[in-house]
């Protein structure tokens, strides 16, 4: 398919999505439906892990502010939303590189993502508030992630916070140095991530999501389905558990 706001890749089990709407990369509908389809697509693959990122000076400083209108609101939220509920269809860990700034809706991408990696010049906010509405998605997500005393502070005052206070806070993994952003990232990615088994990590997601979502004893049980009725028949787990053994570096099939 041919996008007109968006790059859409995949090589070697990664895929990966850019906002591709520079400067700022400001999500009006067209661009979201066309992230929407671009997940749609990914969700029926087996990847390694899903990269989000973004062309130009801002990852995303929000949504269009024209298709707030009455006569687009409701089209708006709908396409919006649907962006997070296709993000939680992708069975592989997925990854949001930001370097710039974050705003509103793009924050609320960002967020929603796995893990957050940042350059040292990156800003997050949800300024929303500051025109007299709210955000949907960061007022369900914030509290999951941060307590809940300074999630509502940053959702009612909007203000904006620089890449290494949202480390302390939890809500970015890494920040790196501006000059050397793209190749740390590279290297985390590479080393830490795309060196593992494809099912083993998409397992693995799924069993902390369990965790995440529902009370010990009841996501006990299914993370104890997954381990001996899925993750314990593929390839790879035994590969690796026989390649450790061996002391050996073990060959992963993803499967």
């Amino acid at each position: 398919m041919k996008y007109n706001t968006i790059i859409v890749e995949e090589k070697d089990m990664i895929g990966k999505i850019t906002f591709n709407r520079p400067p700022l990369n400001v999500l009006n509908i067209e661009m979201m439906k066309e992230i929407n389809q671009a997940l749609k697509e990914f969700q029926s693959k087996s990847l390694k892990l899903l990269i989000i990122t973004a062309e130009g000076k801002a990852f995303s400083a929000g949504v269009d502010i024209s298709d707030h209108t009455k006569e687009k609101v409701n089209e708006m939220i709908q396409v919006f939303h649907e962006i997070f509920t296709n993000l939680l269809k992708i069975k592989a860990p997925t990854i949001a590189l930001v370097n710039g700034a974050a705003l509103g809706g793009g924050c609320e991408v960002v967020m929603f993502c796995d893990i957050v990696i940042a350059s040292e010049k990156s800003k997050f906010g949800q300024p929303e508030i500051k025109v007299g509405v709210l955000p949907p998605v960061a007022a369900a997500v914030f509290p999951r992630l941060i307590w809940s005393k300074k999630a509502l502070e940053l959702i009612v005052t909007g203000d904006i916070i620089k890449a290494d206070e949202a480390k302390n806070l939890g809500l970015v993994n890494h920040v790196f140095p501006v000059e050397s952003f793209k190749e740390e990232s590279e290297k985390f990615i590479t080393e830490k991530l795309a060196s593992n088994s494809a099912v083993v990590m998409q397992l693995t997601k799924r069993a902390f999501i369990e965790g995440a979502t529902q009370n010990y004893s009841n996501s006990i049980k299914k993370i104890e389905d997954i381990y001996l009725n899925e993750l314990m028949k593929t390839n790879d787990a035994n590969e690796g558990l026989a390649a450790f053994m061996e002391k050996r570096q073990p060959i992963w099939k993803n499967k």
